[in-house]
């Protein structure tokens, strides 16, 4: 198989303008002949339904919560990032640019970036447009705020509510579209298979989750915007409803999954505090334009700590190591998410961790409070202080908050050419539902801005390139490969209901998280991912034996519906070890205790491995072969990151 990018010629910065001229068209009268079907209305899935029913398509979205305001797109905190240089710091287009490919440790594509960071500046002006209530200065300028990976002030932000506030508008571009009767919305529909037709995408297979029904529809397209697969881990910030199995499901359809072992540990992360807790709640990386990370200078000191013999406050200024200040005086507190969630790490592995278990580190914002008061911090992160106090019954104000790295994001996913088509002619993803744009690691507040990116400014020209190649002819589902996938779905189901052992799905759920998090996470050894994958191979093996799945299809059922997504989940955390075994270096937030330079720092091999690794399933309990798309840099040069 050869991995065509598709990515444009010519200079850099003109890539996409060409492109867009270059790419075929729908003419208005034809639009309304197409359907197209969009999994998932996050900021990518909802951009894209209401962009494209906008145009005149005709738009099928189903989405597996009661309503698409509630997709994870929500939890989002911190804000997005946009060139627009309100601040006149030096921001510019090329500077995010640079920037995004740096912190992903240069393996991501030039090109993609590149349209990322331009079309970023249009972003705002739609969302602004929309009604999105964007923190403004005094003078009634929109306001900005500085993020890790950067020198300059480009994120934009609604206090702690920034998803929440884009997902809003968002969903009322989506819900105009409906009430115009261009999108029919699937609310309370899961995915479980995708149907392909002369080997290029024409439908899918859904599970009414209420009902159990399962149905299939037809189209002339197929756009996964689904998500992240971070629940592999069983512990993430993720909602917990978010799982892998549109995207995986493709993938078992033909489409190569790019980067999987790609995933990212955020740093400031409410720390775990026993084994009843199923997710983390993330605490936004803006505190850390503020707050300062610290732990004791000395074991004893934490070790009294964590005993409850001290308190923070009780720490005086020289026994205290503010350490990313120490190591990065650059960036500081603001480094990359990959360099803080290691020190944090290292900094436990010390034995300097605080609070009752030691796996947490001080993020302190006294001298933020002193130098700007109570009300100014207040204003900034009133919301976040609030929900740390509901969590812990602790007061941010007047102790220091605990975080620590928990899983947040994945920047793998389905691999994508430059129009966000996959492997499979048709089916296209979206967002975090592919591998695209954000290399091994992924700066704060570019996950919106990919999102609504792709789903606002990509897919509206790339998608018609497409659809004007095939032409409007009629499909439905009455063609036999839809009864063939709905009749694999159904017994599938019936495999799993017939499950009747003795532990419980979230079980196998939290053993595969413990495997991953303990093999796959932050710190990773070719002695440890050799073992993760007779562990999960194992793990597999004894799901498929002594699982408990309780009830029947025909109603609404928690149980098989979390059977189905953990056996995926077990399915992808071994492809995951495979591609971070393959990958013998360290990258972004992938450290190989191997490949490491004398300070500590990840050592990336741009010899052997400046590649995306695009895997292609070759059927049950088979090895998957190993595509690569080998990364090109013609604008940037590769050079060991530093942020000091």
């Amino acid at each position: 198989m050869i991995l065509d990018s598709k990515i444009p010629d010519g200079p850099l910065a003109e890539k996409w303008s060409k492109h867009k001229f270059n790419l075929k068209l729908v003419n208005p009268a034809n639009k309304r002949k197409y359907t197209v079907i969009v999994v998932g209305t996050g900021l990518a899935g909802a951009a894209a339904a209401a962009s494209l029913a906008e145009l005149g398509y005709n738009v099928k979205a189903f989405c597996f919560q009661d309503s698409p305001r509630r997709a994870h797109s929500i939890a989002a905190q911190g804000g997005i990032n946009a060139a627009k240089n309100y601040r006149n710091d030096g921001d510019s287009v090329y500077r995010l640019f640079y920037d995004t490919i740096k912190g992903g440790d240069y393996r991501a594509r030039e090109a993609n970036v590149h349209r990322l960071a331009e079309v970023s500046v249009n972003i705002i002006d739609q969302c602004v447009a929309q009604g999105v209530p964007f923190a403004r200065e005094y003078g009634g300028l929109l306001d900005n705020r500085s993020f890790g990976g950067a020198q300059v002030s480009r994120t934009f932000y609604a206090r702690g509510q920034t998803g929440q506030q884009l997902l809003l508008g968002a969903y009322s571009a989506l819900n105009r579209q409906i009430y115009e009767g261009k999108v029919k919305m699937y609310n309370r529909h899961e995915m479980l298979d995708l149907v392909k037709i002369d080997g290029e995408a024409r439908g899918i297979v859904t599970r009414n989750l209420i009902t159990g029904e399962i149905e299939t529809h037809a189209g002339h397209a197929v756009l996964l915007c689904t998500g992240g697969y971070g629940n592999v881990f069983y512990l993430s910030t993720n909602a917990m409803g978010s799982n892998t199995t549109a995207i995986w499901r493709a993938h078992k359809k033909g489409a190569l999954f790019g980067n999987p072992c790609f995933t990212q540990i955020h740093p400031t992360c409410i720390p775990v505090t026993g084994d009843h807790q199923s997710k983390l709640t993330l605490m936004s990386e803006s505190l850390r334009n503020d707050g300062r990370v610290w732990v004791p200078k000395s074991r004893e000191v934490a070790a009294r700590i964590r005993k409850g013999e001290l308190k923070a406050s009780d720490v005086k200024e020289e026994d205290r190591d503010y350490f990313l200040e120490r190591k990065y005086p650059s960036f500081g507190n603001l480094v990359p998410r990959d360099v803080a969630s290691r020190n944090a790490k290292e900094a436990v592995d010390d034995e300097r961790g605080v609070g009752g278990s030691g796996k947490a580190v001080y993020l302190d914002f006294a001298d933020a409070i002193k130098r700007l008061g109570k009300a100014a911090v207040e204003a900034k992160y009133g919301n976040l202080f609030d929900m740390y106090y509901q969590i812990t019954d602790e007061d941010p104000y007047t102790q220091p908050m605990r975080i620590y790295p928990a899983v947040h994001y994945t920047m793998g996913g389905l691999w994508v050419d430059y129009n966000l088509m996959t492997t499979i002619p048709g089916c296209y993803a979206l967002g975090e539902a592919n591998f695209s744009d954000h290399g091994a690691n992924r700066l704060g507040a570019s996950a919106l801005m990919q999102g609504l990116a792709d789903g606002y400014f990509v897919i509206p020209y790339t998608l018609g390139d497409y659809l004007a190649t095939i032409g409007p002819k009629p499909i439905d589902d009455k063609h036999p490969a839809f009864a063939e996938a709905k009749k694999a779905v159904e017994d599938n189901v019936k495999k799993l209901l017939s499950l009747k052992g003795t532990k419980t799905v979230d079980e196998y759920h939290r053993e595969l998280g413990n495997i991953m998090w303990e093999y796959c996470g932050m710190a990773r050894s070719a002695e440890g991912l050799t073992k993760a994958k007779g562990l999960i191979a194992e793990l597999k093996e004894d799901f498929w034996k002594n699982a408990r799945v309780m009830g029947i299809n025909e109603e609404l059922n928690m149980s098989l519906e979390k059977a189905g997504r953990v056996a995926d989940f077990i399915e992808l955390g071994a492809l995951m070890v495979e591609d971070a075994l393959q990958r013998a270096e360290s990258c972004g937030g992938h450290f190989r205790v191997e490949s490491q330079t004398e300070e500590g720092e990840a050592l990336r091999n741009d010899d052997e491995f400046a590649y995306v690794a695009a895997w292609e399933y070759t059927g049950d309990n088979q090895p998957e072969n190993l595509h690569k798309e080998n990364l090109v840099y013609e604008n940037v040069k590769l050079t060991q990151r530093s942020y000091k």
